[in-house]
């Protein structure tokens, strides 16, 4: 009589039960390896993404926070272009504004510092009204220059009425009337000889044209307060580079009587 043994063993099949090797052999089919077993078996890891990818998917803090100043400076100069139309909240200003922007237009200062070096009847006079020309002349071609470069189209609420304007003045940045209106305050301050309220006067006039020029919608913020700087720093240049009769000799005999 066969034994309970061999005959759990024949219903077995002699081995292990059928469903539970079945499991098993798909559980191991199927199983996720583990990560050192993917490198032993694919070799080297897969190379790191390029750096320019990187910066896409994972944009820097500085161009988010010019993207942010940007945003700003739009914003705040078009709330701050109260006289850019006859119909804006300030329009009965804009004639005034239109005035000051004549002030710190180039034009009237090259023709005045030009008809000043013809009617100047002492040397040091003429020394510093021929710096001051240069200055002027320095400033319109720096200030061209960086527009052409820039090329920051101006505000689209501005009304292209502006006095004077050449083909770069359809852009933006920097401002010039800003820019001249910095480094005359600074020239005249550094060069003539004034009481203080009228030293305090041409710091204000500096100041009004800057602001002016968003007023009248003309300019960005950013526009105004890079000009602003640039005058003030162009102003150190003139002074490096300051003409006399010992270094441009040619230049003051032109304009001697």
């Amino acid at each position: 009589m066969p034994s309970p043994r061999s005959s759990r063993e024949r219903r077995g099949g002699g081995g292990g039960r059928p469903e539970f090797l079945s499991l098993v052999s798909q559980r191991g089919a199927g199983a996720p390896e583990s990560p050192s077993r993917r490198r032993e078996a694919g070799g080297a890891a897969p190379p790191p993404l390029p750096e320019e990818d990187c910066m896409k998917l994972n944009p820097s803090f500085v161009g988010i926070a010019l993207s942010a100043l940007l945003a700003v400076d739009l914003w705040a100069s078009k709330r701050l272009g109260v006289c850019a139309a006859e119909g804006s909240a300030w329009g009965s200003a804009r004639p005034l504004m239109k005035v000051i922007e004549v002030s710190g237009h180039g034009v009237p200062w090259l023709l005045g510092t030009a008809y000043g070096l013809c009617r100047s009847g002492s040397a040091a006079t003429r020394e510093v009204l021929l710096n001051l020309l240069f200055a002027l002349l320095l400033d319109l071609v720096l200030v061209a220059v960086v527009k052409g470069l820039v090329k920051r189209r101006r505000p689209t609420h501005n009304k292209m009425d502006m006095f004077v304007t050449i083909s770069v003045d359809k852009y933006s940045f920097p401002s010039g009337h800003a820019t001249r209106a910095a480094l005359v305050c600074r020239f005249v301050l550094h060069h003539l000889v004034l009481a203080v309220p009228l030293r305090v006067l041409v710091v204000l006039w500096a100041l009004i044209v800057g602001i002016s020029r968003v007023m009248l919608g003309r300019h960005n913020v950013t526009d105004v307060l890079f000009g602003l700087l640039l005058g003030y720093m162009l102003y150190s240049v003139v002074e490096y580079c300051w003409l006399s009769p010992l270094s441009a000799p040619a230049l003051f005999a032109l304009w001697s009587h």
